[in-house]
């Protein structure tokens, strides 16, 4: 436990993250981009890849690894911000202002992750 109380934070994130594609996947179905195959499994994939990168966030050995894989992720999961904000139905009556404040957020999440290295 010599990670600072923030890393173990951001592990939570993941992991409740994870999960929630689980519990609530409808959600993730409608905002999955049509162009890609096989929407379902993709939530299920990224579900339990979330968790799994979570966990390693506090695992030492993983931790590089993990740090390098969620930034890798999370800018795959741009194409789902950027699917949000041209399709309405994606967009689930979210405000345009709101979804591409999501762009940003999403940078500053890698840069989160990368400051652990």
């Amino acid at each position: 436990m010599n990670n600072p109380w923030h890393l173990y934070l951001m592990a939570a994130m993941y992991i409740f993250a994870g999960a929630m594609h689980f519990i609530k996947p409808k959600m993730y179905l409608r905002i999955m981009p049509r162009y890609l195959p096989n929407p379902k499994l993709l939530v299920i994939l990224s579900g339990i890849a979330e968790i799994i990168l979570g966990i390693a966030l506090c695992i030492p050995v993983l931790k590089a690894f993990s740090i390098y894989a969620i930034i890798a992720m999370l800018a795959v999961f741009l194409l789902v911000h950027v699917y949000m904000l041209s399709s309405e139905k994606a967009a689930a009556g979210i405000p345009k202002w709101i979804l591409l404040l999501r762009l940003p957020l999403q940078f500053g999440l890698m840069y989160w992750a990368l400051w652990y290295l």
